[in-house]
């Protein structure tokens, strides 16, 4: 925090921390100041209000701000409470037994202010057992404010009188075989215009990119070369030598080997066989390449919407529909991927991700186990020697196992993020909602479960070997135990994670190394302080394990909660600094909800295994929470779930500010390889709907 406040008031470094303000074309600083107390910061971050969220970042970083803020909330206000009450409790529990720990005497203090060192039958029990219920009702109460708040704020992003071009469209799928006498335009614009006589606009048809996408992306890395060579040769002209030097460059692999050539020309002369070779292969491409999908336009939002949640044939893998996001938001080559394949392949993913969470435990397992020191010693007997220094050990015994364990699961995202893609998914916001659930459930099932598991079998081997039915005792009586490293946990990705995060102090080096040293152009430097999506496919189902693990040891061991509530509480500073690549207006909060109720769900039956085993004779009256969650989670599904999955059509028919410009609507769904400034050009006829040939964009 101290880093980002020096640094951030540097004005050379104010891309790296304001980029989302810049982009917007404000001023780096709020109010247009130029210089300022270093430590303004932290009050512009917390008076920014949430309609200033949505103007600079949207509405899906306005909803994640909800998330953090409800969480923060909870965790506050169970706090104030658990804190005060159970910690005296717990420390001054007469008679208190000693609890297994995972800290091997690190942390020996704190394992007498949990719930372990109350003695089984006690009847300060009770106090544990009440905290059960505030925990559970004060989240369910506050996330019921939240969905509302949500769905109210989806709404109002719909309700603008700004145009969004994803409202006047729809995508089919599953286009039947042409008819004979037809061509694939033909059949889409006779089909929908019988539907809707009045409304239709155009189609477009979907079309095979991958070689087109191919030549434009060569094309656009000659023309920034290009650039880049003409901004040198420029700079290379002085007073002394004012016909400069032009540069040069070999073509061979890589500029180091072949030919060493004019840079100028050489790139004029690429570009102008690339877009030779590019006109060609769009023709090939929007006549023989068209696929059984397309976008289909509406003059009116709410005939759009309405046909987005239509049935428009008698079987659902014909003519099936979804509502068009965004245009960057499509993923193209899975719109011709077929009904029953789709349902093949989704079925097919989901049985790999089950594989890879019941394989991945084997090696979480085995982490949590040898990472401890008594066991890494026990493997490396070298290591003596080396952690006879106390500060060493000390950091080492806290920390080793933690850090290995978020070094694993960094490895997890782009494997679930192409799976996801693999299922036949077709929007970007799709996916990182479907990868995030199979990374919730890895990062549940292998890190909380698993390495509570995995270091109560490694310890208690032995002893389940001769009496298997200690099973469930044994794991339930090492909950406690596990609270020092999940305590640990939680608290290095907060110093650690958020720390490095909010200092920005890898993404300034690299910033100011490709600056001084490898940018040419406005556009080189522009790319270099990009500062990225906000990868809510990785955020959230991390941010959810932390919540699963501060929720699970609420009451278990109080402690955890302030580092929980720093840990949400930071993430407001965090998240001014990213730039989300595509706007889904909240679509995420379901899932969101719907793993915050799995979390309080799990922390329930946690519960009311320990209580078991402490012989709490009252544990039964327990079983009321999670039902509870269920019905909970049940009403929300009916009551606010349909408003995300499609869009209200009282909200659609608002008003807007102006009459749409239908062919820019148009034309914002086209792919930039397949833009064309050739209006009128009769290579692209069949490409055009029929309903305005005229006006095609080709």
């Amino acid at each position: 925090m101290i880093l980002f406040a020096i640094l951030q008031s540097k004005p050379g470094n104010n891309v790296v921390y304001y980029p989302n303000r810049i982009l917007k074309g404000l001023e780096p600083f709020e109010g247009g100041v130029k210089t300022r107390n270093p430590f303004s910061w932290i009050k512009e971050a917390f008076s920014s209000s949430e309609q200033d969220v949505i103007a600079v970042s949207g509405v899906d970083t306005a909803v994640y701000f909800v998330f953090l803020s409800t969480v923060f909330s909870i965790l506050v206000l169970c706090g104030i409470i658990l804190l005060p009450v159970l910690l005296p409790i717990a420390i001054t529990a007469a008679g208190g037994k000693k609890t297994q720990t995972t800290s091997k005497g690190t942390f020996n203090e704190l394992d007498q202010l949990s719930m372990g060192n109350i003695t089984a039958k006690s009847t300060r029990l009770w106090a544990f057992f009440i905290a059960c219920y505030w925990v559970s009702l004060v989240s369910l109460f506050l996330l019921w404010k939240a969905y509302k708040h949500v769905t109210w704020l989806r709404s109002e992003a719909f309700k603008t009188p700004d145009l969004k071009p994803e409202q006047f469209a729809i995508v089919v799928r599953d286009i039947p075989p042409v008819p004979e006498g037809q061509t694939r335009k033909e059949q889409v614009d006779s089909y929908f215009r019988a539907i809707y006589p009045e409304t239709f606009y155009r189609s477009m048809i979907i079309t095979d990119n991958k070689t087109v996408n191919k030549i434009w992306e060569e094309l656009e890395g000659f023309k920034k070369k290009l650039v880049r060579a003409e901004t040198v040769f420029a700079n290379s002209k002085t007073t002394a030598k004012p016909e400069g030097t032009r540069p040069t460059n070999k073509t061979g692999w890589l500029g180091l080997i072949g030919e060493k050539v004019d840079s100028i020309e050489y790139y004029n002369e690429k570009i102008n066989e690339l877009v030779a070779k590019l006109e060609s292969e769009q023709k090939v491409t929007l006549r023989e390449k068209q696929q059984n999908a397309a976008i289909i336009f509406f003059s009116n939002r709410v005939v759009a919407a309405s046909a987005s949640q239509s049935l428009h044939a008698q079987t659902v893998d014909r003519w099936s529909v979804f509502d068009a996001p965004e245009p960057c938001q499509l993923i193209w080559p899975n719109l011709k991927i077929k009904y029953f394949q789709r349902e093949l392949r989704q079925y097919l993913i989901y049985f790999i991700v089950a594989l890879a969470i019941f394989f991945y435990t084997i090696p979480i397992t085995f982490v949590s186990a040898f990472t401890t020191l008594k066991n890494l010693v026990t493997i490396l007997p070298f290591l003596k020697s080396i952690l006879k220094l106390v500060a060493l050990r000390t950091i080492l015994e806290a920390y080793l196992p933690q850090l290995a364990l978020i070094i694993f699961l960094a490895l997890l995202p782009k494997l679930l993020i192409f799976l996801s893609r693999l299922e036949g998914i077709p929007t970007e916001s799709h996916v990182a909602r479907a990868a995030a659930g199979k990374y919730f459930y890895f990062t549940v099932l292998n890190v909380f479960i698993g390495v509570t598991l995995g270091a109560t079998l490694f310890k208690t081997f032995k002893q389940i070997q001769n009496k298997p039915k200690d099973l469930v005792p044994v794991l339930a009586a090492s909950l406690p135990g596990n609270a020092t490293f999940f305590l640990t946990f939680v608290a290095l990705k907060f110093f650690v994670g958020y720390g490095l995060e909010l200092s920005r102090l890898v993404p300034l080096i690299i910033f100011h190394l490709k600056k001084k040293y490898l940018c040419k152009t406005e556009a080189e430097v522009k790319e270099a302080w990009a500062p990225g999506d906000l990868s809510y496919a990785t955020r959230i189902p991390s941010d959810m394990l932390i919540v699963t693990i501060v929720l699970c040891y609420s009451v278990i061991a109080p402690l955890i909660i302030p580092f929980g509530a720093l840990y949400f509480g930071l993430g407001w500073l965090a998240l001014k600094v990213y730039v989300p690549a595509y706007e889904s207006y909240g679509r995420m909060w379901p899932h969101i909800n719907n793993r915050i109720l799995a979390s309080l769900i799990l922390y329930q039956i946690t519960m009311f295994g320990y209580f078991g085993v402490q012989k709490f004779y009252y544990a039964p009256l327990l079983i009321p929470l999670p039902l509870l969650s269920i019905l909970f989670g049940f009403v929300c599904a009916k009551r606010f779930y349909p408003s995300f999955e499609n869009q209200a059509l009282e909200v659609a028919a608002a008003e807007v500010k102006e009459v749409p410009n239908m062919e820019l609507i148009f034309r914002s769904f086209i792919p930039p390889s397949l833009s064309s400034e050739k209006i009128d050009d009769d290579q692209f006829e069949d490409a055009r709907s029929e309903v305005s040939r005229q006006t095609s964009f080709v």
